[in-house]
């Protein structure tokens, strides 16, 4: 059974999500205030999906994703009432996987928790003749191993989690970067010539990151 960690202090929203997760068949850890939500980050983070709000008591919920994010990779879902595109950035370059914007629609919501735990929470996965091992950052086909960089492996669970879908240059920047670093689309340029170095049999003819012209990349796996 997956573990979701919730912190969320508006008392009938935090039952009504997690009933409602309940009955998706997760098993969920609730907070009311980011104080507490702290102190148990401190000793554990062994869940598959943090749910946050933004907006907490004690401490907010950016602070904690910053601390999730100092020992876990695992998927970080933020829920505010503050959607602008400043609000939505400022979520994602604390390293956030993904914001949505109060009020919402339950539906929805239960379908980002699917994605999110879907891909993100899975410890690796393979690319051509390659696993990879997203604990410790590395690539092994058996005869070679190889460590990659933190971005490296965020744009991997990126495209895997957009697997067959046209993952735009903007996107990259905004959930990869999160333009906190002023990178150039020829950055993501960059990466992706490094990624067919590694997994394409033919760099030059790639199955697996398809360049789409004039507007990003599309990756299949």
């Amino acid at each position: 059974m997956k573990r979701i960690c919730l912190v969320e202090d508006e008392a009938s929203l935090a039952e009504m999500i997690q009933l409602n997760l309940e009955l998706e068949g997760f098993e969920v850890k609730s907070f009311d205030n980011g104080r507490l939500a702290s102190e148990h980050f401190s000793e554990q983070l062994d869940y598959d999906l943090f749910i946050l709000d933004v907006m907490l008591p004690h401490v907010n919920g950016i602070d904690l994703c910053k601390q999730i994010r100092s020992r876990s990779n695992a998927p970080v879902l933020f829920l505010s009432a503050k959607g602008t595109t400043t609000d939505r950035i400022h979520g994602l370059k604390a390293g956030a996987n993904d914001y949505l914007p109060k009020p919402f629609n339950l539906e929805e919501l239960l379908l980002r928790v699917a994605v999110l735990t879907q891909h993100q929470s899975e410890d690796d996965a393979k690319i051509g003749e390659w696993e990879i091992n997203f604990k410790t950052y590395t690539i092994s086909n058996g005869t070679d191993t190889q460590s990659l960089t933190k971005k490296e492996v965020a744009l991997i669970q990126l495209f895997i989690e957009r697997e067959g879908e046209v993952v735009s240059r903007s996107e990259i920047l905004d959930r990869v970067w999160g333009k906190d670093q002023f990178p150039t689309t020829r950055t993501i340029d960059n990466f992706i010539l490094n990624f067919r170095k590694i997994f394409e049999k033919d760099p030059k003819h790639p199955e697996h990151f398809i360049s789409v012209r004039g507007v990003g990349y599309r990756f299949n796996q």
